[in-house]
């Protein structure tokens, strides 16, 4: 029996609140659209903000759609509000079948946030990208916005504004701030940002630090990073053991707690298990 030459195969069955790997796609590209879709991402992005000359933008925001309405599907990373593109990429994606969400660039106030969700036909979510010192100053608010599903972190705008380097403590600090944002705004964990070049090394050490941190998600520029970013941000097979055989005790004894630090190793157990059976992740 024959495949449909109808169907799509794509690898996106991680939903987009727990997703790791989030792959920037220049929409200037549209030939790269379905290899991206059937790459190992989580999720994808179909770029029409920084990847596209300003000369461009018009021509790469009619390729997204067209692949969005006639049965692709993905994230969209939109100009920012303030910039004289927003309008026409709003309007442009609003309510296409394909469109998972967008990704606003350098939000630094949470009315971007809810302006864009509201031109969307407050139906799609909005992934607010932090890229700047007044951003960070304000993600709390942002993370606290009407429609906003995750925080980014734009981590090259972020050192271009601010003049910091790419070194891990620096970093840290704005990375921080978009963990505790998120809690506050009761969002899953940030996405951090991509790691350029083609250093493997320095991808796994950067995504180590980014989960230590309490980021959940990581941008990346190339299908090749996609399986070092998977395994670095998905549980360990020691820690999945751990949290099966913990919360197998646990049921075993009535589920009674016995002291001060049970509930918190339970929490870390249930999320552990939830993650691991989301991203297939067997114990050790």
């Amino acid at each position: 029996m024959s495949e449909s030459t109808t169907s799509r195969p794509t690898t996106h069955d991680v939903s987009a609140e727990i997703a790791r790997s989030w792959l920037l796609v220049a929409a200037t590209r549209p030939e790269d659209f379905d290899a991206a879709e059937r790459s190992r991402a989580d999720q994808i992005i179909l770029d029409i903000e920084d990847a596209v000359d300003p000369r461009l933008k018009s021509t790469a925001r009619d390729a997204v759609v067209s692949w969005l309405s006639k049965g692709g599907s993905g994230w969209v990373r939109i100009n920012d509000r303030t910039s004289d593109f927003w309008s026409d990429d709003v309007d442009a994606l609003a309510g296409l079948p394909g469109l998972r969400g967008v990704m606003l660039a350098k939000t630094e106030a949470a009315a971007h946030v809810s302006e864009t969700f509201d031109r969307l036909k407050g139906a799609t979510p909005v992934i607010a990208l932090v890229e700047s010192a007044l951003g960070i100053e304000e993600a709390a608010s942002i993370a606290r916005a009407r429609g906003v599903y995750r925080l980014a972190f734009g981590s090259g705008d972020y050192r271009r504004d601010t003049g910091t380097s790419s070194d891990d403590l620096a970093m840290a600090y704005p990375r921080s701030r978009l963990v505790i944002a998120s809690r506050v705004g009761n969002l899953p964990g940030p996405i951090d940002g991509p790691t350029v070049g083609t250093n493997h090394p320095v991808l796994r050490e950067q995504g180590s630090m980014a989960v230590a941190l309490g980021m959940t998600g990581k941008l990346c520029l190339d299908i090749e990073q996609l399986p070092i970013i998977n395994e670095v941000i998905s549980p360990t097979r020691s820690d999945v053991a751990w949290a099966r055989e913990f919360l197998e005790d646990f049921e075993a004894r009535g589920s009674v707690i016995r002291d001060g630090s049970d509930l918190p190793r339970l929490g870390r157990a249930q999320k552990i298990d939830k993650l691991a059976r989301a991203f297939g992740v067997e114990p050790a």
